[in-house]
Formats: structure tokens, sequence, C-alpha cells
């Protein structure tokens, strides 16, 4: 028998989790390993929010707080996210775990006492202004490449070339928008070159993979590996276990220790249990039987789990206890998804342009987003999330299709048969066909979900149940009713045999909708990969609604809520009745009234386009003791470079509004007299902050 080890990306705790990670790297894992369960067999889920690296220190500082106060609060609002979208791990851990500490520098050491490491003293980006070293995606300017201005210096987002902190043109501190310089610093780096041929050869033999994952590594293994570090200038993550004086203050780079999670918390996972030991049957070769490490993951994360991480493995070497030396297990395959956009663009968080799954299930079904993500997958291509597209796969695959069949046979097995199945009768040709559908669908489901294909596999099911409508036409049942009871009977008993096995194979897809079907059956007994027919002289529970229709008053009131951006698209007259059309009437304020009013002196030290609206800016700035958003419309009017340094006055007091998505976190005073806008300067350099009377 195979033993599983699946797992999922971890998840960085600096923010909620949108769909475009549910459908990369959760629902799909999550749909195999119920499936795999089904069918009985060993299978461990693991999965954690990974905790440390530059995007959590951003974080931090953009909201004022600690790395740590970030990491608890979005462990737990991720955790409660997978529970709502019916993600079922069987352990979500995190990297803040004691045990991922000692792993992890225990991989560092073995791969130093190994070989393959090399410590060299490079040129790190430095803010002065700051008095520390930058990470990559803590400098941000103009890509090399396209032109696009305010990109970060790891990856541009325009046209997703990678890159670094001193290929950028005009590089700046997105801490505090100051130039930075760059300075020398000593790192350890991991000598790949050293693992080339042997991971070459090795994905070579994987002619299982998907040819996306295939091809996108050999590609990059083509060009050829090089050193890539694996320490970092950072006050937040695990210490580098030296004593050496260059080392002090140094961390694991994120990328190096996070992958290492996946075993650290499957060995949280059965410590918990009180089987310390159980852990090594996962995750080592040969220790206990045959074993399948798969790795379910986004397209970005594709050469970290095929070249990277399989280098440290295979550069630890053998583990040892009292069974003897084993190898680490190379994943067996890393069914990496492609790309799902939004409305025709790119999902960016940066500029919140995301469906964020928290909000959407507080108005929408886990099952209506389970589904809809199935059945755009972007397994070999990109996709796309359409809200119109939504609304119409809802209401007529699940409600007319799915919800429709269920009902109806539920229903006339009350009406006819006071709720107990009927006997099954001699079968026709047709009732045969349903029988043999219904093994079908079994194990084509089972072929399709074992090779990832969720799409077409979630696609039979829905045959399946179109069939059942269809079948439930042709008999007639309304009318045999009047003059063959017996005939009535075989088609409700085929019909709720039909039903049964919708109730498991929807199982993986839909677990919620799954469940309800077998209470309406009235089962008690465990859900298994095949079918069992559901027995004659059985009492089922009275038909309940599965499915309501999305109606259009639904949709509007998620975008008016959450995703206003799109109301001009789906209902533009809901966003004029929100545009004022005369100028508030004037009136006198009292002098009270306007000391209430809390002028500063500012500057502003980023200039960014608003993702949502043509004559936007989003400007951060910096008031000395804090660093405000604000959204102004001044695109008209100033390019980016006059306004990046630019002092300002600003009212720091006024209640915080979101302007077409964005939230602007106070006003500055600017001149308008119809034709051109003026911004209002202090007229002698002051220091920030200064309260203006």
């Amino acid at each position: 028998m195979v033993r599983y080890m699946v797992t999922s990306a971890l998840p960085y705790a600096n923010g909620p989790i949108h769909v475009g990670h549910l459908a990369g790297a959760y629902l799909p894992a999550d749909i195999f390993v119920r499936y795999l369960k089904l069918k009985g067999e060993d299978v461990v889920y693991i999965c954690g929010t990974d905790e440390h690296g530059t995007p959590i220190t951003f974080r931090a500082l953009k909201e004022g707080k600690t790395p740590r106060e970030i990491v608890d609060y979005y462990h737990e609002q991720i955790k409660e996210t997978f529970g709502k979208a019916k993600i079922d791990f069987d352990f979500f851990g995190r990297t803040e775990f004691e045990v991922h500490y000692k792993l992890s520098q225990e991989f560092f050491l073995k791969l130093l006492e190994n070989g393959y490491l090399i410590k060299r003293v490079e040129k790190q980006a430095y803010c002065e202004h700051d008095k520390m070293f930058l990470p990559d995606r803590y400098v941000i300017g103009t890509c090399p490449y396209c032109g696009a201005e305010g990109q970060r210096g790891d990856q541009c987002e325009a046209c997703g070339r990678p890159l670094t902190p001193e290929l950028l043109i005009n590089p700046k501190c997105n801490i505090c928008g100051s130039s930075i310089t760059f300075k020398n610093s000593a790192h350890y780096y991991i000598k790949m070159q050293d693992f080339e041929e042997r991971i070459r050869k090795w994905i070579e033999g994987n002619s299982h993979w998907k040819p996306n994952v295939r091809n996108t590594v050999l590609g990059w293994i083509g060009e050829g590996l090089e050193e890539r570090a694996i320490t970092r200038d950072l006050n937040w993550g695990i210490p580098v276990p030296l004593e050496e004086e260059d080392m002090k203050g140094k961390v694991l780079y994120v990328w190096f220790e996070a992958p290492i999670g996946y075993i650290s918390i499957t060995i949280e996972y059965f410590k918990r249990l009180g089987k310390d030991e159980e852990w090594k049957k996962y995750w080592l070769n040969g220790y206990e039987g045959e074993l399948k490490v798969i790795h379910f993951i986004g397209k970005d994360n594709i050469p970290f789990h095929a070249i990277f991480w399989p280098a440290f493995l295979i550069g630890y070497g053998k583990y040892k206890d009292e069974k003897g030396e084993f190898k680490w297990a190379l994943p067996y395959d890393i069914p990496a998804n492609e790309y799902l956009n939004l409305e025709g663009r790119k999902i960016s968080t940066s500029r919140n342009w995301a469906i964020w799954v928290h909000e959407f299930l507080d108005e929408f079904p886990a099952d209506y987003l389970r589904y809809y993500l199935t059945a755009i997958m972007p397994e070999t291509r990109d996709a796309d999330f359409n809200f119109e597209d939504f609304q119409k796969k809802i209401n007529e695959e699940l409600v007319n299709n799915l919800g429709n069949f269920i009902h109806r046979a539920m229903t006339f097995v009350h009406r006819y048969f006071r709720g107990i199945v009927p006997d099954q009768g001699e079968l026709d040709e047709l009732d045969k066909e349903a029988l043999e559908k219904i093994e079908r669908a079994f194990g084509r489901v089972g072929e399709l979900l074992s090779a990832y294909q969720f799409k077409a596999a979630l696609k039979e099911v829905m045959d399946l149940a179109n069939f059942g409508n269809k079948y439930f036409d042709y008999k007639q049942p309304w009318k045999t009713a009047k003059e063959d009871k017996v005939r009535t009977g075989t088609t409700i008993n085929i019909s709720l045999q039909i039903v049964k096995a919708l109730g498991v194979l929807l199982g993986p897809f839909l677990p919620d909708a799954s469940d309800r079907i077998w209470n309406m059956l009235n089962l008690n007994e465990k859900k298994e990969w095949k079918f069992k027919p559901l027995e004659s002289g059985h009492k089922v529970n009275k038909a309940k609604i599965l499915f309501k229709k999305v109606d259009d008053e639904q949709i509007k009131n998620y975008l008016k809520k959450y995703f206003p951006a799109l109301l001009e698209k789906y209902f533009p007259e809901e966003l004029q009745k929100e545009e004022k059309t005369e100028e508030d009437e004037k009136m006198y304020v009292s002098f009270d009234d306007f000391a209430k009013i809390d002028l500063r002196v500012g500057k502003i030290v980023s200039v960014e386009d608003h993702p949502n609206a043509d004559k936007l800016y989003i400007l951060k700035v910096d008031l000395g003791s804090e660093i405000r958003q604000l959204v102004a419309g001044l695109k008209k009017y100033y390019t980016k470079e006059e306004l990046l340094g630019h002092y300002v006055v600003v009212i720091t007091n006024l209640e915080p509004k979101k302007l077409r998505g964005v939230e602007s976190q106070g006003m500055l005073l600017a001149a308008d007299d119809g034709e051109r806008v003026a911004i209002l300067v202090p007229d002698k350099e002051v220091k920030l902050g200064a309260k203006i009377h």
C-alpha cells in the first residue's frame, strides 16, 4: 500500500488568502486528499503559515506593529479562512514552532558540513536614513527591462522579470523614500551548480509530471544553476547557527527554511498525537513501505519546489536513527497550477485587485466558491474569475441541473412511496444504462482525480446529474404513477441510486452538499469510493433545497461592500447614485470648529497610480512620527517626479475614506482656479509634522 504525504504551499502570514491562492495550491490538494481518503488510502495532508521573511517585517513596519503581532494575527485569520472554505488539513501549523527552528538550523549545518555552502561578501542595498540593510522587497525603483515605475527589488509586476536592487533604475528605500547605497555584507550561499546534473536527470525521469511544471524547471536548469544566498540581514527569522562574528544578527533566508516547514509541521503533528516517530514514515524513503510526497503549489513556486528544495534534501545526506540510515524522500509530484486572473487582469494584492476568500464566504456558500473555482481551475493555462460567469455557472449547473435532479427524486419518493425506497423491480435497457453510468462515473472520476484533472473530473460528476434529469424526464414518473406503480417504483429506485452516487462523487468537490445529500438519504454508513446500492425499504428524509440561485442583488451587495471598483462594470447605475451632481451648500463655520482641524506639514515619499481610477494617485506622506496614505486627484496636474519629495499641508484628523476601493487617511490642501491646481506648501523648510495654526 502506498503512503501519501500531501502538502500545500505555506502561505505568508502577512495578509489574507485570495481566490488565486485557493485555486492554485489549496483547493486542488483538498479535492485530491478527500478522494484518497474516500478510497481508504494512508494519507496525511499538511500545511501551515510561513512566518518569516520580508513580507512579514514590511507589513509590521507599515502597520506600526511587531512581526510577532502580524504573524499571530494572520495565522489565525488564514486558518479560519481555510476552515470556512472547507479545506480539511490533517494539521495546519506554523514555522514559529520550536521544532522548525531546530530542523532548519540542522539542515543548514548539514549542508555546511557536506561542503555545499560557501561564504561570500557581496554588496547589499543599504538605507542611510533608516540605518539598515534592505531586503529586496524594501527597495523600489524603475524596471530596467520594461520601464515600469514603483517596482520592488525582487520582481517586476509589470513584465514578470526577476530583479535585484542593483538592477533597478533610481532605487529608493520603500520605507522612507530615500535613495539607497550599497554596502558589503557577508552571507552564506548554496552551491546550486553542484546539484545541477543530479536534479536534471531526476526531473527528466519524472515523465509523469505535468508538462507545464517539467518544462519550466528544465528551462531554468538549461540556463545553468548558480550560487544562491541562504542567509539574510534581518532582525526577524531563524538565527544562523554559527558563532562567526560576521554572522551575528543574521537569519536564514525564508526561501531556504520555509519548505523545511513541511517536515517540521509533520513532526509537530505526530508529536501532538503522541506518536513521536510516526513522521518518519511520511518523509524517509524505505522507512516503512512505498512513499509518495506530493506538493501542491502555484506557478510562481515551481523552481523552489522542483530545484532548490530537492537540492536541500540531497545536500543534507542521510538521516540516521536507531533503525538505520535513510534518504529524504524527494517530491514524487509537483502538480502546480497556472495563474487565476480576475476580470481580465492579473490579481494584485498591492493594488487591492483581489477577491479575499474570507469576505467572499461571508456572502456566498463555500460550495459555490469551490464549484466555480474547480470549474475554471487554471490547470494548464491561466484562467479568469468573472462574476457574470460565476452567477451563470451556479444558477444553470448547480441549481438547475444538480440541485433540480436531487430535489425531484427526493420529492417523488415521499409523494408516491411515503419516503421508503421502492423495490427496483424489472430493469429495462435505460435502467441498466443508468446503473452502468454510475459504475463508470466512479472509475472515470477516480482516474481524472489521480491525474490532477479536477475540471474534467467535476464535469463527469455533473454529466451524471444531467443524465439523471434526462432519465427522470424520459421515464415520466408523474404519469406512470397513475397506471403502473411498479414501473414508477423502478424509476424512483434508480433515481435514488444516482442521488446516492452523487453523494459520494461530490464529496471531494462540494463537501457540504455531499453531507446534506447523505443526511437527506438518512445514511449513517461511512462514505467510500465505490458504489453500494441503496437498499429497498430504506426510509429517507424529506427533500431539502440544496442550492439557491445567485441573483443580481447578491452580486451587487457584495461588490458595494467589498469590490466597488467593479460596480461601474456590472451596476453603473449604483455608482451614479453615489456621485454628487451639485456642489455642497456653503456655510459659515465657527472658530471652534475650525480649531478642530489638525493641519500638519508633510513630505511626499511615494507616488503610485491608483489601480481603479485614471485621475488619482496614491501618495505616501511622511509626517515625522508616521507615514500616511492619501488618495489625491492630481494626475492631471502633476507628474510622479514633480510630486516625489514635495512638501505639503495635510489635514490629519479627517475621517478615513475609501476612494475607488483604496483608503485615504487624510487630505492635502491645494488651490484650484478651475483650470490649474497648485499644492499649498510652507515658504520655508520646517520639521515634518509641524502643526499649522
